[in-house]
């Protein structure tokens, strides 16, 4: 493995930064990759960020040159700008997400499965790493705005009353999955999904956001899909709520259970539990 530095893509978005921060507290050498130098420099961590489009890929080639190790934590569908520019020989860390095992086709997941095929193709040391929903990171609002959603409605209205399954991640076991994958030597490509230890059910883990959230537990209500995706565009224009977008309601009746013995093994990463990832999330200032 080459002695160049780590070179991470989308330094300067929520898994990006956490990451080198990460780095940095380890005492790894690294090359923050961004578009915007402003947002970069948002974070408050050091270094000269290399400034690189993903879609002009001199200039990606020229961010990367050196790098012993490239992650990337853009998203998925730049996986093949990524893989034609960096060192040959450089292991790839990708983020991907569970996005791509979604029924509900569309081009978040579309992009993931083909960043995902598309490493595979290469044959080219690394991994994708797959995260369920991240919560707990820097300016992540995740289960933020559930708490403030609850905190208007009397009752939860859940599509099949919210016994599809869930299975969140903290950003903390996010960033040490990354670091894991830097550190392995790896044969080939892989693909493994980074979640929480078990899963449970959507009501259950509304239930959890209360409890943390210090809201009083909210009643689920068990209704129909259609009246919610037809009530779901207002909520952009209701002062006080949160926007709620229809693909999220479509996805809420998705089962989203995933084995966590591939992040165990390969990457000794055994995750936090989700009250755990609750308390850290809700009692940062």
């Amino acid at each position: 493995m080459s002695s160049g530095p780590i070179a991470v893509i989308g330094a300067s978005g929520r898994s990006g930064a956490a990451l080198c921060r990460a780095l940095l507290a380890a005492g790894e050498a690294f090359r923050p990759v961004v578009r915007d130098p402003g947002r970069w420099r948002a974070t408050g961590l050091p270094g000269e960020p290399a400034v690189a489009d993903l879609r002009d890929p001199a200039a990606l080639r020229a961010a990367l040159a050196g790098a012993g190790r490239v992650a990337s934590c853009a998203h998925a569908r730049h996986a093949p700008a990524v893989i034609a520019a960096a060192p040959a020989g450089a292991p790839l860390v990708l983020m991907g997400s569970t996005r791509r095992f979604s029924r509900w086709r569309d081009a978040h997941g579309d992009g993931v499965r083909a960043g995902e095929a598309a490493l595979l193709a290469s044959g080219r040391p690394g991994v994708m790493l797959h995260p369920t929903m991240i919560f707990g990171a820097e300016g992540e609002d995740n289960v933020q705005r559930l708490a403030a959603l609850l905190r208007r409605l009397p009752v939860a209205p859940l599509p099949g009353g919210g016994r599809a399954l869930v299975q969140p991640v903290h950003q903390s076991d996010v960033s040490r999955a990354l670091l894991a994958a830097l550190r392995r030597d790896w044969d080939g490509p892989r693909a493994i999904v980074v979640a929480g230890p078990a899963a449970l059910r959507y009501a259950d883990f509304l239930a959890a956001v209360c409890r943390a959230a210090g809201v009083a537990p909210r009643r689920v209500l068990p209704v129909p899909l259609w009246p919610l995706l037809v009530l779901a565009p207002l909520t952009r224009l209701l002062p006080g709520l949160p926007t709620v977008r229809a693909a999220e309601l479509r996805r809420l009746g998705e089962n989203k259970d995933f084995d966590v013995g591939p992040l165990r093994r390969e990457l000794g990463v055994d995750p936090i539990g989700l009250e755990e990832g609750l308390r850290l999330t809700f009692s940062r200032p």
